[in-house]
């Protein structure tokens, strides 16, 4: 019996999909089994308040036939390296489900990732007294939010906003558990907070993490979460943008944040962000919208930041921030002629150096006589003017830096307080200089880097 050219390619690509997703395909008797497992506000407005708005996996071999495909991992035995510092993940439990030759491609591939996710997402309510009841009376629900089983010893990743100011957290899981959470620590800086349950009360399928240096604009995005309390909702869109610098509740920016259009909507806060192998690449956070409600704009914090701070929120109970000390935007071409500097640099332009701060101590020079050109007004509605005198890092431990985000994310990715770096700078006379910087810890302050 023959089959169409075309009907033998799209079975394939279900079959490569679904492979990836660690899916065996056969034909209509077949099984899958799932292997190796401009300013934004915070989702949940209830807690606003408490949030300050500022600016590998295997390979595979596949075999295709006219009436069946098939697709497994070359290697059983040889499984992805963990993150460094992750808390050891463990495979989700097996499953089977029957897939029709001509089923959907785009329809299989979601339904496998919310079969394999769904179990790990859990919905946080954050409760606490209220000032209008007698002390007596019991908690009540001032938020909730999202969040999703990080590993086998019951640590549950969300947000800093979703748990901010509870003085009890209640947990529900997909099958219906439900039970107190504990609060292990926050990090505002990042908005990440880790919550413990009793993993002896409940079964834990922890999620897959996913490599952040993978995710491209236009690959598909799938939120799972929560929103307005629907529980276990799954929407789908696409990575819109990588690399955003987003705020965080403590006024340091959120780089390297994941923009997407996929709807996320208050609750889904905390939740993941996935791709099409159902890894967690982000943490839902964020949306861009003047209705409380999605507009296509969502961010989500990337999961490298997330493996580099779980860990350490779990075994130390705090996330120590690498710090420069000072504050500054990107060096565009329309500045040269007013700041006196070449018109094909790139790099970060230090517009203020913190005093006292690791980039003061070590000659980091930041601009001090004013231009005619506007930046913006401060909270009292003073022009602020670009200053000419400052610094153009240009690169840092050799690596190019092109914007002022790119400082941020190197920072953040491979810095920790004590290191020492090496920034390249252009000085306001255009000669170049190195700059040896031991960093600080970031302290309570606004707005620095």
């Amino acid at each position: 019996m023959s089959y169409p050219r075309g009907l033998v390619v799209l079975v394939a690509l279900v079959a490569l999909a679904l492979a990836a997703l660690g899916c065996s395909v056969t034909g209509p008797t077949g099984l899958l089994a799932p292997t190796n497992t401009p300013r934004a506000r915070v989702l949940n407005p209830q807690l606003r308040a408490t949030a300050t708005t500022i600016l590998p996996t295997p390979a595979l071999d596949a075999q295709v036939s006219a009436t069946s495909a098939t697709a497994e991992p070359a290697s059983a035995s040889a499984p992805t390296e963990a993150p460094a510092g992750a808390a050891g993940p463990t495979a989700a439990p097996r499953s089977t489900v029957t897939v029709p030759v001509d089923a959907d491609a785009e329809s299989l591939i979601l339904e496998r990732i919310y079969e394999k996710v769904n179990p790990s997402v859990v919905r946080i309510f954050n409760l606490a007294h209220s000032s209008n009841l007698p002390s007596s009376a019991d908690a009540i629900p001032q938020g909730e939010g999202s969040g999703f089983v990080w590993d086998t010893q019951g640590h549950i990743v969300t947000n800093n906003h979703v748990v901010a100011g509870a003085e009890q957290l209640q947990v529900f899981f997909a099958d219906g558990t439900q039970m107190d959470g504990e609060l292990v620590a926050t990090d505002p800086y990042s908005d990440l907070a880790v919550v413990k349950v009793d993993p002896s009360l409940v079964t834990l399928v922890p999620v897959e993490q996913g490599d952040i240096n993978t995710v491209k604009v236009g690959q598909r995005a799938v939120a799972i979460g929560n929103p307005f309390g629907f529980e276990g909702t799954m929407t789908q869109g696409i990575v819109s943008a990588i690399g955003r610098s987003i705020p965080g509740t403590s006024n340091f920016s959120i780089p390297e944040a994941i923009q997407t259009d996929a709807a996320i909507n208050p609750g889904n806060s905390g939740g993941p962000l996935l791709n099409d192998l159902g890894q967690v690449i982000g943490v839902n956070a964020q949306i861009q919208s003047s209705t409380q409600s999605n507009s296509g704009v969502g961010f989500a914090i990337p999961i490298n930041i997330v493996q580099r701070i779980a860990p350490a929120l779990i075994k130390d109970g705090r996330y120590r921030h690498a710090y420069l000390g000072i504050r500054g935007g990107n060096y565009t071409r329309a500045w040269s002629k007013a700041l006196g500097l070449p018109a094909d640099v790139h790099g970060a332009y230090v517009e203020e150096v913190v005093r006292g701060g690791p980039a003061e101590q070590a000659g980091l020079r930041a601009g001090s006589q004013a231009t005619n050109i506007l930046l913006g007004v401060d909270s009292t509605g003073t022009p602020i003017y670009l200053q000419r005198g400052g610094d153009v890092i240009v690169a840092v431990d050799g690596k190019p830096i092109g914007k002022m985000d790119d400082l941020l994310i190197y920072l953040e990715r491979y810095t920790s307080p004590g290191q020492t770096v090496q920034l390249s700078v252009v000085r306001s006379d255009g000669s170049k200089a190195t700059v040896s910087v031991k960093l600080g810890e970031r302290p309570q302050q606004q707005g620095e880097s």
